[in-house]
């Protein structure tokens, strides 16, 4: 005996036809939700007849009448108020069920290995408007392993730092990678910074994978750091900002990444001299993965938002 029966007859309803339709008691508790054939019709997306004969066909499979039908109104009997008392509940209920299962059905989700400093600076604070526009893909963010030139097993995309396009993956170049010297406002007034040195007591901030960039740096643009600074070796890109900041010492940092914190005052440029560096962010992912569907979506973001 289907569930549905079972249940009017514990409230005192014995249908005469034990194939009660579902569909007509969503179409009851929306009529005498509106009090009105007519503007249930236009809810459900059908006629206003449609309404009427489904209401007809309910009340002969239960042998009671739920409308008192006039020409101007229309009311629920005892047996309708009743009824829509016991049945709106399990409509509303059945209709959340339906809504999660069709909504999991259709959610996708992305791995997505970042280097930490690109992370925390450009994608995560953008990543809201990515999650606004597409509310059915799930997205993880992994930030580790940042010296690494590879994209991850694990990932289904990364947006990381490389020297070429990578071999056997598939990839877009965002933007190069452009280095420029950044110090704290205190260890900025302690310095003298012309177009030909950089004079005093300051301490050179030097990334672990790139050892030359301050040699590269004073190649480039001519200006002399102190031959006797000491050195500070960090691993990360966001240490070393981290450390500039505190006034560890003078750091170099990548500019697009940059803004906000010389926006805000905690690094001050020493110099408007870039060192453009051969190596490059890219979009990456495997082969086989790049006309996925959801891959795709998240590619054309990315391109719009990062390419420069």
């Amino acid at each position: 005996m289907p569930a549905l029966v079972r249940f009017l007859q514990r409230n005192g309803m014995t249908p005469i036809n034990r194939n009660i339709s579902l569909r007509g008691l969503r179409t009851f508790c929306v009529a005498a939700e509106h009090a009105s054939f007519r503007d249930a019709a236009d809810k459900l997306f059908i006629t206003a007849s449609a309404v009427s004969h489904q209401i007809k066909n309910l009340e002969e499979e239960l042998g009671r009448k739920l409308f008192e039908r006039t020409s101007r109104s229309l009311t629920l009997t005892e047996s309708g108020r009743s009824l829509l008392e016991d049945i709106k509940p399990l409509i509303l209920r059945l209709d959340e069920v339906a809504a999660r299962h069709r909504v999991s059905a259709t959610r996708s989700a992305l791995s997505i290995s970042v280097q930490p400093f690109f992370a925390s600076e450009v994608f995560i604070p953008r990543l809201p408007q990515f999650t606004r526009d597409h509310p059915d893909i799930d997205i993880k963010v992994d930030t580790s392993d940042e010296s690494a030139e590879k994209h991850p097993a694990t990932a289904d995309v990364s947006i990381r730092v490389f020297k070429s396009p990578p071999e056997g993956l598939s990839s877009d170049r965002l933007f190069p990678l452009r280095l420029i010297p950044a110090a704290s406002p205190d260890l900025h007034r302690k310095i003298v910074v012309n177009k030909t040195s950089i004079t005093g007591d300051v301490p050179l901030l030097v990334h672990d994978n790139r050892p030359k960039a301050w040699r590269q740096w004073q190649q480039s643009s001519g200006i002399q750091i102190p031959r006797d600074a000491s050195i500070i070796r960090l691993d990360s890109m966001i240490a070393i900002a981290r450390a500039a900041e505190r006034g560890l010492g003078a750091a170099l940092v990548p500019v697009q990444l940059s803004d906000a914190w010389f926006e805000s005052g905690s690094l001050v440029p020493l110099s408007d001299h870039e060192l453009v560096t051969r190596d490059a962010y890219y979009f990456v992912c495997r082969p086989g993965d790049a006309n996925n569907e959801t891959i795709q979506i998240l590619r054309t973001w990315v391109l719009q938002n990062f390419v420069g």
